[in-house]
């Protein structure tokens, strides 16, 4: 809906006045909101204006009409700037030109849409041309207006001009771009013009309102873009009005080889280090750093160039890095020896990064330990606990690029985007392998394992990007040719094809042949540090869910403390362990289901001995059979008979028990407590092990804490019937073995049942303990089969019925109703009854940071998990106030 028309939708910003604040990224987006705060701290800044976020959001909502009012406000700004800048719009002596950029509250590097150049017209080009006396260079200009407008606003394919571009070069028999003559260029612009007329029917437009009115609608549009709406769901961002339009006045790095523009970070985003990290163009316009067509120079031969100006970017390094206290990825552009700086804006950085500078800017006192913590991404751990390649392996070296995003990465070369994204959901590993990349490749940049570009450099979009997902990427390996409609890339006298397979090392900038062994990380140092700070600091205990001694250790050497869910289906699966269970599935009587768990027993025991050992101290929760008895059975005919020739039986029986066992659904059938109320002489032998085992270990002096946790309990009589039973078994094996020590095993349940939340009050009566199991909680409260969501999951995730998925991250309205309610209810009764959830989203920030506010005493998760969550419930408890 349109906002009345005293609603203020344009902040100007320059030596005039300056109407905006940092602290309006949600209204002016956060380049709008640090443009206005650049000037205001004196930093040599073009003067311009921004348009807000409501205005996208009207514009949108409105049926892609200007709310009212919006266009009198921008027309009255331009002249704000006319009378700044001493130029006119559209003027053939002195014209203003200005650059029109979104700039979303988020950062969206490369998303949405940017036009410079604008106000270019036959007029302003011939007398820009006599006021810089470069005629070339008001030509260059112009032709890149009409290649941006014409692709950017009108939709005509990038493509088709450079076509026009390659006919000209090769006719004034030139390579390089900035090679071509003020004659050559005159052509482009009327080959361009031409392209242009042709693919859109009209004449370039030669009013610079109207160009800037359709360049407004267009970034506008691009805020709704498949690629900006899939950055979005990819970086869970929510929850924006839409994108702000910075018109800002041009400043020109392509006015010869007195002129530059380049793209810096304060610190290396890759590793961290506290070192300038950036890199520049001579004659050039800031596309083309960002674009990757040209390969830049690093920052620092800016020393050479013009130590002057160099010196004067240091200093604004370090004045903007004390003044927004974090890392800024700025933008500048050099023009006849005058630095100006067009935007900052936190930088993207990878994991590793992200540590190292949280803690270095703690030591340099210019954030404090809690701000630390809040400054590392807790999924972006993820990416130092990825493996590297292994020094010690044999690797056999293509081709050597920029080091851009650190990590390795192994797999088939992809030659496009759209190929990427479809092998990858077939489960292939690829590398995109490309030129350059482009925002439109953003949905094969993510499902990649890596990327690899032939041109771009270090703050290139490949690399910016990948950076922010923790992937590695290796640019500028100029050694490579790419054929991306033969789907070729030929180094060293050898063509690969999508059959290759190829493995880059995104911290050295290798290329190498196959697949080059890796290693398991190394923690320590910075890690530890920010480890130890998040342990001070959080309330939640963190726990893993592990079924192996193996995995156990790993959790324990990650800081687990304790195994949340230890699955003991997945202890039967393999050698004589199968065989005995199948046998006790296959015995029609209960003395001979007895006799084939006394074999089952031991291996029990023993798994259950070596999880306590390694959780020595902790608590290890103990999940007694869940799946339906059918899933251990072979379901194909051969195996079947190999089944009935190995037990003695007829082939006939194991069918039929298969058929009989056989449930339409399966999720909602005879598994859980339901089978131990059926066949309680399994929960018995599972007991039996447990105590048996912490016998073992207690005699051993380890100690052990095991919780049994009965499953999919929905009414309190079930839970009290098994809880009973559970209690009768623990008093026997503790008589028969003769064990004079306290055995302190709680028994609980897990709360998965819709109706066990609903009735926690009376499930509480025989609980020790809750654990959430939300994977089962959220199907059965959704309504949703979490092996076929996928069939839709899209849909609703593109139209917006769901934010996220319900599986990856808890749906906190609906699913977290039912847990706050069994919290709630449950201690009602038990007033210290322990609380946990040990669903996958125990390991998922957002989820964990619901966890924390809803009262649980922990989380558990995959071991690889465990240092994020770590992370994460610190996080929560700072974000929470408490």
């Amino acid at each position: 809906m349109a906002k009345a028309e005293s609603t203020k939708r344009v902040y100007y910003f320059g030596s005039l006045k300056t109407e905006g604040t940092r602290e309006q990224k949600t209204l002016l987006g956060g380049k709008g909101a640090n443009l206005a705060d650049m000037t205001s701290i004196g930093l040599p800044v073009p003067p311009g204006f921004t348009i807000t976020t409501q205005s996208c959001a009207d514009y949108n909502d409105g049926g892609k009409k200007f709310p009212a009012g919006l266009l009198d406000e921008v027309r009255k700004n331009v002249e704000l700037l006319e009378k700044e800048t001493g130029k006119k719009f559209g003027s053939a002596t002195d014209p203003l030109l200005v650059s029109v950029r979104s700039g979303a509250a988020a950062s969206m590097p490369g998303m949405m849409d940017t036009v410079l150049n604008l106000g270019m017209n036959d007029a302003a080009c011939e007398g820009l041309g006599k006021l810089s006396g470069s005629h070339r260079f008001a030509l260059d200009a112009y032709r890149r207006l009409i290649n941006m407008f014409g692709d950017v606003v009108m939709g005509v394919d990038h493509h088709h001009y450079e076509a026009e571009f390659d006919k000209i070069k090769r006719k004034h028999k030139v390579k390089v771009d900035t090679d071509l003559g003020a004659e050559g260029l005159r052509e482009l612009v009327e080959a361009y013009k031409k392209v242009y007329h042709k693919y859109t029917g009209e004449k370039f437009p030669q009013d610079p309102m109207i160009q800037l009115e359709k360049s407004i609608a267009a970034v506008f549009n691009s805020w709704n873009t498949d690629r900006a709406i899939l950055y979005r769901r990819i970086n869970e961002i929510t929850g924006l009005l839409g994108t702000a339009v910075n018109v800002q006045t041009m400043v020109f790095g392509n006015m010869g080889d007195d002129s530059g523009t380049g793209v810096a970070f304060t610190r290396d985003p890759s590793t961290g280090k506290n070192e300038f990290y950036g890199e520049f163009l001579i004659n050039a316009q800031g596309e083309d750093v960002v674009a990757g067509i040209r390969t830049p120079l690093p920052v620092i031969e800016m020393k050479k160039w013009k130590p002057v100006v160099h010196k004067q970017l240091i200093d604004i390094k370090n004045k903007l890095e004390k003044h927004y206290r974090d890392v800024q990825d700025l933008e500048f552009t050099i023009e006849r020896d005058k630095l100006f700086i067009l935007q900052t804006r936190n930088g993207k950085r990878t994991g590793p990064a992200a540590v190292k500078i949280a803690c270095d800017m703690v030591k340099e006192k210019l954030i404090t330990q809690n701000e630390a913590i809040l400054r590392v991404p807790a999924n972006d751990l993820n990416q130092l606990l990825l493996p590297s390649f292994d020094p010690k392996a044999k690797r056999e070296v293509l081709a050597k690029g920029l080091p851009a995003s650190p990590g390795a990465a192994v797999g088939r070369l992809a030659f496009t985007a759209e190929d990427a994204a479809d092998r990858t959901l077939e489960g292939e590993a690829v590398l995109l392998v490309r030129r350059e990349t482009s925002p439109e490749d953003v949905e094969g940049m993510h499902a990649a394992m890596g990327i690899l570009t032939s041109t771009g450099g270090m703050t290139s979009h490949a690399a910016v990007v990948a950076r922010g997902w923790g992937k590695p990427c290796v640019c500028g390996v100029s050694d490579i040719e790419i054929d991306e409609k033969k789907q070729t890339m030929k180094v060293g006298g050898k063509t690969y094809t999508a059959k290759d397979t190829l493995s880059i090392d995104g911290s050295t900038g290798e290329v190498m042949v196959g697949s080059v062994a890796t290693r398991e990380p190394t923690l320590g140092g910075d890690f530890s540090t920010l480890m130890k700070w998040a342990d001070s600091t959080r309330r939640l205990g963190i726990r893993t869910n592990a079924d192996t001694p193996a995995d156990a250790q790993r959790a324990r050497d990650f800081g687990a403390e304790g195994i949340g869910l230890c699955r003991t289906e997945h202890m039967f699966f393999e050698g004589e362990r199968i065989s005995a269970m199948r046998e006790m599935i296959l015995a029609d009587n209960e003395t001979d289901r007895r006799k084939a768990l006394k074999k089952l027993l031991p291996f029990q025991r023993k798994d259950f001995i070596g999880i306590f050992t390694a959780m020595k101290g902790f608590p290890v929760t103990v999940r007694l059979l869940d799946p339906p008895l059918h899933e251990f059975l072979p379901h194909d005919d051969k195996a079947q008979a190999e089944l009935a020739k190995k037990l003695g039986i007829k082939p006939a029986e194991v069918k039929s028990r298969v058929t009989q066992l056989h449930e339409a659904n399966p999720m909602l059938g005879h598994r859980g407590c339901r089978l131990a109320v059926t066949y309680p002489e399994i929960l018995e032998m599972q007991v039996t092990a447990i105590v048996e085992a912490t016998i073992a270990c207690k005699q051993k002096n380890i100690d052990a804490k095991p919780e049994i946790m009965i499953p999919l309990v929905g009414a309190a009589r079930e839970l009290s019937l098994l809880r009973k039973l559970a209690e009768e078994t623990i008093a026997n094996v503790k008589k028969e073995k003769e064990f004079k020590g306290k055995l302190d095993i709680a028994v609980g349940t897990m709360i998965e049942i819709p109706r066990a939340a609903l009735t926690a009050d009376e499930v509480a009566k025989h609980a020790d303990f809750f654990s959430f199991g939300t994977n089962d909680l959220t199907q059965m409260t959704f309504g949703f089969s979490r092996d076929d969501i996928n069939s839709f999951l899209p849909d609703y995730l593109e139209q917006e019925i769901l934010e996220k998925d319900p599986f990856q991250s808890l749906d906190t309205s609906g699913v977290g109703q039912l847990v706050e309610m069994a919290v709630r209810k449950g201690r009602s009764v038990t007033q210290k009854l322990k609380c946990g959830i040990c669903g996958e989203h125990g390991g998922d920030p957002a989820s964990i940071a619901f966890c924390d506010s809803v009262g649980l005493d922990y989380v558990s998760c995959s071991p690889f998990r465990v240092p994020i969550a770590r992370l994460a419930a610190a996080q929560a408890v700072l974000r929470n106030g408490k």
